[in-house]
């Protein structure tokens, strides 16, 4: 569901300028995403926060970072206020745990089917995050599945949370 006026818990999409971003896109297209509109995706948390993965580790920061460009916040219809603080709470837990550019590197070799040995405990650690794993971990942690088509855990990009959350046609 689109939200018009983001609330803590709801997931911030967004794009990201230069070559991190054509990084991203490069490493969503190797996904099958195609090179959408979205490359990043952060939790807003209460008082305009937000936390997000990013390559210094997780960190909390002001909502108005973003103020520069178009973000697009979703979250799943019908959450309750209790929902969205579990979200945020957990969300917190993740401050500081550092990014991993090799992710889109593991979940590319996984969605090519290599055999690489260990590469599932590896996606789904919780020692290294990309910003979409941490955002579907934290509603996960909060008893809330977002996707429920036997994807390994930690296998997301920030376009299959708009597939899932933002795309009208689902």
């Amino acid at each position: 569901m689109i939200c018009t006026e983001p609330q803590p818990g709801d997931i911030g999409l967004t794009s990201i300028t230069g070559p991190v971003g054509r990084l991203i896109q490069i490493g969503q297209w190797l996904n099958g995403d195609g090179f959408g509109p979205y490359e990043h995706a952060f939790i807003v948390l209460p008082d305009d926060q937000l936390i997000e993965a990013e390559p210094g580790g997780a960190q909390v920061a002001p909502l108005s970072e973003y103020d520069d460009r178009e973000v697009l916040y979703v979250s799943p219809a019908g959450l309750t206020s209790a929902q969205r603080e579990a979200i945020v709470s957990c969300a917190l837990k993740y401050r500081d745990v550092p990014y991993s550019f090799l992710d889109y590197a593991a979940l590319a070799a996984h969605r090519f089917h290599l055999p690489v040995p260990g590469l599932r405990t590896y996606v789904e650690s919780t020692g290294h995050m990309i910003c979409s794993q941490l955002c579907d971990r934290a509603y996960m942690d909060a008893g809330i599945q977002l996707f429920d088509d036997g994807r390994w855990e930690g296998y997301v990009t920030p376009m299959d949370l708009y597939d899932q959350l933002a795309d009208p046609t689902r």
